[in-house]
């Protein structure tokens, strides 16, 4: 209800919802069932709609309670009767009968969903419209489970460590992906955590400081930094890194993962619009706020929040943060700019703003990853469908350009 309602995303929306349940395994079980929902929303919605004589408002409790005995049902596998039995109490002095009714109803069905969740109209259409129809598929069938969980190294040279020691699999040096089937307990219990040999980052999400070529020593900025996971990288290549976000709130994250493993940075809070550096610098990272609809198989929320759909506050944005941090630059110094969105308007079209006075270095096909190919412009963009036979990645568009020396 607070997602769908109230527009607020998943995670924060479960620190509050959550606090009533001790138990570690009770807690994930309800964030995966209201994640499950998420994922398969329209396709809940056309069962529930198929066994009512007229539609539910959205924001009716019943519906709620109906997706989530559903999802429960149909994906986790709960049996009908434990469906029924924990449903009624969430709708005490409300619909009962109606929803006592709708369940046994779909379960005499018995009901079905699809082998691949419908995106919502919006996505479905705007995706299949900006990069194909075949990736606007890929996107809904991604969306199905959740993906395995991808970790950063903090020494590349100990890969093949640790992917033995995860059960999992590495597609790039300092890379490992560990598949929901490995049953390891909670993330904190994982081997390597303790002593900060890894943090979780998505493999798309490694990209853009891969690809900005830091080398020890040099100074890097690393804007809009938090969680952080850029900022780790850089400090591990053994960069004197500056990781500025826009509150001393969000840079705790990154303080507690330095301290983690071991790795250092300067960490600075304020609005990068404001803030002032001290010197240039020989690269710079801007990792920019954005819809974030790139990391809808991880955060299946994304696709549900009313915030994203008005993208203009945030093109705005993201174009002053980049002239501003164009300014920061050393001659001859490199700037790469990202954003976990599939919508070119905050990708291409806001790299494109800038060439004139920053121009583009583009990506040759032999320094990218993974098969990946540069586009026509020369930028990187990962979409829904590549590598998804080792289990997909998030969405991203990755720009580089460079100061011109005087």
């Amino acid at each position: 209800m607070a997602v769908l309602g109230r527009g607020t995303p998943l995670e924060l929306a479960l620190e509050s919802a959550l606090d009533g349940i001790p138990m570690a395994n009770d807690r994930a079980l309800a964030r995966h069932l209201a994640a499950t929902v998420l994922r398969w929303l329209p396709d809940l919605d056309a069962l529930i709609d198929s066994a009512t004589p007229k539609p539910l408002p959205d924001d009716a409790r019943a519906r709620q309670v109906l997706r989530i005995a559903l999802a429960g049902w149909l994906k986790l596998g709960t049996p009908p009767h434990a469906v029924v039995s924990t449903a009624l109490p969430l709708v005490e002095g409300g619909p009962r009968r109606l929803v006592h009714g709708v369940l046994g109803s779909l379960i005499r069905r018995p009901a079905e969903l699809p082998e691949i969740p419908h995106l919502p109209d919006l996505f479905a259409i705007r995706w299949a419209m900006d990069w194909g129809p075949e990736a606007a598929e890929a996107a809904a069938a991604s969306l199905a489970d959740e993906p395995a969980t991808d970790l950063t190294l903090r020494d590349g040279r100990e890969t093949e460590r640790w992917a033995a020691a995860l059960g999992g699999v590495s597609l790039l040096p300092g890379h490992v992906r560990v598949p929901r089937s490995k049953d390891l307990g909670p993330l904190t219990e994982w081997p390597g955590f303790a002593e900060g040999a890894w943090w979780v980052q998505d493999i798309a999400a490694s990209l853009p400081v891969r690809l900005l070529g830091a080398q020890p020593g040099e100074r890097v900025l690393d804007l809009c930094a938090a969680p952080g996971g850029k900022t780790l990288q850089l400090a591990a290549l053994g960069c004197d890194v500056t990781a500025v976000d826009v509150s001393d709130a969000r840079l705790e994250r990154v303080r507690e993962n330095l301290a983690r493993t071991g790795l250092s940075a300067t960490l600075s809070a304020g609005d990068a619009l404001r803030w002032e550096p001290e010197g240039l610098y020989d690269r710079i990272l801007l990792d920019a706020p954005c819809s974030a609809t790139g990391i809808f198989r991880r955060h299946p929320d994304v696709l549900h929040l009313k915030g994203a759909r008005d993208l203009t506050p945030l093109t705005l944005l993201q174009a002053a943060l980049l002239r501003r941090a164009a300014n920061w630059l050393k001659p001859g110094g490199t700037l790469v700019y990202a954003t976990c969105s599939l919508d070119p308007r905050e990708g291409e079209r806001i790299a494109e703003r800038v060439v004139a006075t920053l121009p583009r270095v583009p990506f040759e096909a032999a320094e990218l990853p993974l098969g990946l190919q540069p586009t026509a412009d020369g930028w990187v963009r990962t979409l829904p469908g590549q590598l998804a036979a080792d289990g997909g990645m998030d969405g991203f568009f990755i720009g580089r350009m460079r100061k011109i020396s005087p």
